[in-house]
């Protein structure tokens, strides 16, 4: 017996009728043919449920337009399945949620004035003892030493003189608690 490809299989399954092509997937490949162009530039099947086709629209407009129509479409499309569908209707409701809109980025937080190039939890993480009576205060004394100690190279700030991210320097040219008293 010689090896066969999946996609062979799947060609023989379907020819002998133990697999069928679902009817929606059926109508999405050639719902382009059934309405036309323009009408599928405004319109998207999304369900098949008890015989009736579910059809997001992308405005009320078009439901309504195509609500009239839906005797002729049903016509179309049940030509294209081997079990026929009773009804269509027409809704904006599923519009929104089929179609990918693109966010634009947002920026991350390296991107900010205020960033530090070294990541000063990390190394805290490591010196945090056991909890215990005296672990909170030895956990803030350690991290406190770990903010001098990354602070001591920072540009200080023209106008108070505390160390200041050079970012802020150079975005308002002073530190950002100084840029917000001025607004």
């Amino acid at each position: 017996m010689a090896f066969r490809t999946v996609s062979d299989v799947l060609k023989l399954l379907q020819a002998r009728g133990h697999w069928q092509t679902p009817p929606l997937q059926i109508l999405l490949k050639c719902w382009h043919d059934i309405v036309g162009s323009s009408i599928a530039l405004h319109t998207r099947p999304i369900s098949i449920h008890r015989d009736v086709l579910r059809v997001a629209t992308s405005s009320a407009a078009w439901a309504q337009t195509l609500t009239f129509e839906r005797k002729t479409l049903l016509i179309k499309v049940n030509q294209k399945l081997s079990a026929p569908l009773t009804d269509i209707h027409f809704s904006t409701a599923g519009w929104n949620s089929s179609t990918r809109i693109i966010k634009p980025r947002r920026a991350s937080h390296q991107e900010h004035p205020c960033y530090l190039e070294q990541n000063i939890s990390k190394t805290v993480e490591k010196d945090i003892p056991a909890i215990g009576s005296n672990a909170v205060n030895t956990a803030f004394d350690s991290w406190v030493k770990k903010v001098q100690t990354s602070s001591q190279n920072l540009p200080l700030c023209p106008q108070c003189q505390a160390p200041t991210p050079s970012g802020e320097l150079e975005r308002w040219g002073v530190c950002a608690l100084c840029a917000a008293k001025r607004f």
